[in-house]
């Protein structure tokens, strides 16, 4: 199920759009001003992020900056018709599509659909492997947790991206000791290999096994929820 942020300060479109929203299957939480928002998407990530302009306590424009930063995610505005022009500004941000209020929920639905297929399609293009709140970033090498770096060495970020590339796939530990070499160029054996899984987990608050689960025995496998 999809996961929509959508931060709106009117009561009654945040309403009729959440109930619309999740009759179409999607996952919907809302946010009424920028200091909110902002606290919930810290916390973790959403599908797509559905953006007022005019907030309480600020605009959509530094929500979506935010959202950019932390990594490459959908974002829709939605804006008054004397705010379309300012819109301009949202896109060069990186925002993906605006929709003029008042307007039409099976046409807003219609946009968020395209824009997220849009977004499958381009995952690999864009060089991030993402699996819940974890982002691995290809262009830099680096590992990102709720938009918080999170500094790994080379082989533990060589195993993570191998588990990563294989999300929701058994890996056994025969494949993944096949393919790491340490810094050194030594082999890493079965023991060290359980070892480095469980700094990585320690590194991205995984201890529970929630986002690498263990195969006993067989090896290990990424859930991405």
């Amino acid at each position: 199920m999809k996961k929509i942020l959508l931060v709106e300060d009117n009561e009654t479109i945040t309403m009729g759009l959440k109930y619309s929203l999740e009759q179409e299957n999607f996952e919907v939480d809302t946010a009424k001003n920028v200091v909110t928002a902002k606290s919930k998407i810290k916390k973790q990530d959403f599908d797509l992020y559905l953006l007022d302009i005019a907030l309480p306590d600020g605009e959509g424009y530094e929500i979506c900056k935010y959202v950019k930063e932390k990594g490459n995610y959908p974002v829709i505005f939605l804006t008054a018709k004397d705010e379309e022009t300012d819109v301009v500004q949202g896109l060069d941000m990186g925002a993906d599509d605006y929709v003029i209020k008042p307007f039409r929920t099976r046409e807003l639905i219609s946009r968020i659909n395209s824009v997220l297929r849009r977004y499958g399609n381009e995952v690999i293009a864009e060089n991030q492997i993402k699996c819940q709140n974890i982002v691995i970033d290809n262009n830099t090498a680096k590992v990102y947790k709720n938009g918080e770096e999170v500094i790994l060495t080379s082989l533990e970020y060589k195993i993570l991206l191998l588990l990563f590339n294989n999300k929701n796939i058994l890996v056994k530990r025969e494949q993944i000791l096949d393919k790491i070499w340490d810094v050194a160029g030594n082999f890493v054996n079965d023991n060290t290999l359980t070892v480095y899984i469980k700094r990585i987990r320690e590194k991205i608050d995984d201890k529970d096994g929630e986002v690498i689960q263990t195969v006993r025995g067989i090896g290990y496998r990424v859930v991405d929820k």
